[in-house]
């Protein structure tokens, strides 16, 4: 699993850096092996202005599925990352749950023969 941080707009400290490196651990331990790459991007969108303008960017690279995307913006930067990172590993869970027990939908074609099939069933003969 490798992690890529990057900050716009601002300089990115050792200690926001140690704390979504400890924050991704925590989220993505038991999916580490399936995770390719996580990239966070930190930016502070209106400057110097103020107000909820702290965004952390998440984008986690799982192989076999569709890249997981989550963006959150907060008035302090811990809480969006805090947040981003929790709302990136419960999709992240619910998408290899899905993967893993082949719930990602069945083709029109299975799934119109299965409801034929149900009715013959249920319709008695004469």
């Amino acid at each position: 699993m490798q992690i890529v941080t990057l900050a716009r707009g601002f300089a990115l400290t050792t200690d926001v850096r140690q704390h979504i490196e400890r924050r991704l651990g925590f989220a993505f331990d038991r999916a580490h092996h399936q995770i390719g790459r996580i990239s966070v991007v930190v930016s502070d969108v209106n400057g110097p202005r103020g107000g909820e303008d702290k965004r952390c960017r998440i984008q986690v690279s799982v192989a076999g599925a569709a890249d997981v995307m989550i963006d959150d913006c907060q008035s302090d930067l811990y809480r969006a990352i805090d947040r981003a990172v929790d709302r990136a590993g419960r999709t992240l869970a619910r998408r290899l749950t899905r993967l893993r027990d082949g719930r990602h939908g069945r083709p029109a074609i299975a799934r119109l023969a299965a409801v034929s099939e149900a009715a013959d069933q249920t319709v008695p003969q004469i």
